[in-house]
């Protein structure tokens, strides 16, 4: 496979606007006034590649991405994540040549088509039609090769009673449905999308992940950012992780999740105190971890991925009840899980311990925030209610893509459609 993509050392910096101290005497606004013009042009230019590693130390500016390197072949479907600020989207707006870098090169080798914000590109005044050929053309498309694929697009984008009418008037909904067909059938050898496709509803996320799936099959490039690990992973092949501007690590796509969810770690669910001491007398519990990681204990949990809960107690014990209800963010009991109903692939038989893990193979629960109530039972040893949090990203469950908060229902259940 060839080389389509290649990142060298590429930075970007940005410079932070500082508020500028008033003169206190007419002499000095006097001065001010002179000097001004010079000032504003020397704080609002971009820096040179000769000034970088001077300016890495200056306070007034924000290195939005640093030494971004990475080969990417054609054919490759590759998922960018990582924290928000971590330079996802100035990446590709350097990578669509939507902006230039502070130092480095970017080469792509093949037409590009982006999406990186709602109608990005569409002329306001014109109208649906209009802009559909206004992108062809951009793209390098001849009129033959955009009357071709014109059903396909308006068909896709469900806006053919409005594709006369001006861009301007669309909602966001339908400006991300025309501008995301334009950019999907006009034929790119690299397709280059951002999360701007949450604007869309759940119908249309799926019309999208079908598409770019077929566009993946085709043996085109996708590069993908999302926060939806559990969509990244169902699509790409490839990840690579940002980190701070840097990349974390760059590889299949498992290594790359597992590198973000070892940086996402200390926002995950984690308990460590207690307020009012310790018993002696009591087995209590000393620490809780809830993450996707059994190494750690810890990690981003998604829907349809692993769940680790690990209780660390006070005292090594052979038999002790732990339950925990799981609550939604409204106070409502999900579930609770309790170690005395136990099945045959449950392992509580063996030498007294302090600490116990329950274990979800696939989590059930929808995007969002929740609480847990737990106790230590035998004549009743200990319980902390409602201050252990953490949280779940949407993802795939048991094959079916849940992407939108806006779908009904914090828990999936297991389920067959059949047909007869």
């Amino acid at each position: 496979m060839s080389c389509i993509i290649s990142a060298e050392n590429i930075s970007k910096a940005y410079r932070v606007g500082t508020k500028q101290e008033r003169a206190d005497s007419l002499v000095g606004l006097l001065q001010a006034s002179i000097t001004a013009p010079f000032q504003r042009f020397r704080a609002f230019r971009q820096p040179t590649a000769v000034e970088h590693e001077k300016s890495m130390f200056n306070e007034d500016i924000h290195w939005a991405l640093r030494d971004v390197s990475f080969e990417i072949q054609a054919g490759d479907v590759v998922g960018i994540i990582g924290r928000n600020g971590a330079g996802k989207s100035t990446l590709l707006k350097i990578l669509s040549r939507i902006t230039e870098p502070t130092s480095g090169q970017a080469c792509l080798r093949g037409r590009v088509s982006s999406l990186l914000e709602v109608g990005t590109g569409f002329h306001p005044e014109l109208s649906g039609r209009e802009n559909v050929y206004l992108n062809g053309t951009i793209l390098g498309m001849t009129k033959r090769e955009i009357d071709k694929k014109f059903d396909e697009i308006v068909d896709f984008s469900g806006v053919e009673k409005f594709l006369e009418t001006p861009v301007k008037r669309y909602s966001s909904g339908m400006r991300v449905r025309l501008a995301f067909a334009v950019a999907a059938f006009l034929d790119p050898e690299i397709l280059i999308v951002d999360e701007v496709l949450a604007v869309g509803d759940a119908e249309f996320q799926k019309k999208c992940m079908s598409r770019m799936g077929n566009i993946a099959g085709g043996g085109r490039t996708i590069l993908f950012v999302s926060h939806q690990i559990g969509v990244i992973q169902q699509l790409c092949t490839k990840g690579l992780h940002l980190a701070g501007g840097r990349v974390s690590e760059f590889g299949e796509i498992n290594q790359a999740i597992e590198s973000y969810n070892r940086s996402q770690s200390s926002e995950v669910g984690e308990w460590t105190g207690r307020q009012d001491g310790q018993d002696s007398k009591k087995c209590q519990l000393l620490e809780l971890k809830v993450g996707s990681d059994l190494s750690t204990g810890q990690g981003v949990i998604s829907l349809g991925g692993p769940v680790y809960f690990t209780f660390i107690l006070s005292k090594k014990v052979k038999e002790i009840n732990i339950s925990f209800t799981i609550r939604d963010s409204a106070g409502n009991a999900i579930s609770n899980l309790d170690s005395w109903r136990r099945s045959q692939e449950d392992k509580l038989d063996g030498d007294p311990s302090d600490t116990f893990r329950c274990y979800i193979p696939e989590c059930p629960l929808r995007a969002g925030r929740y609480t847990l109530d737990v106790q230590l039972n035998v004549k009743f040893q200990d319980q902390i209610i409602g201050e252990i949090t953490f949280d779940v990203e949407d993802g795939v469950y048991r094959g079916r893509t849940f992407p939108y908060p806006s779908t009904p229902g914090p828990v999936c259940i297991d389920h067959i459609w059949q047909m007869k």
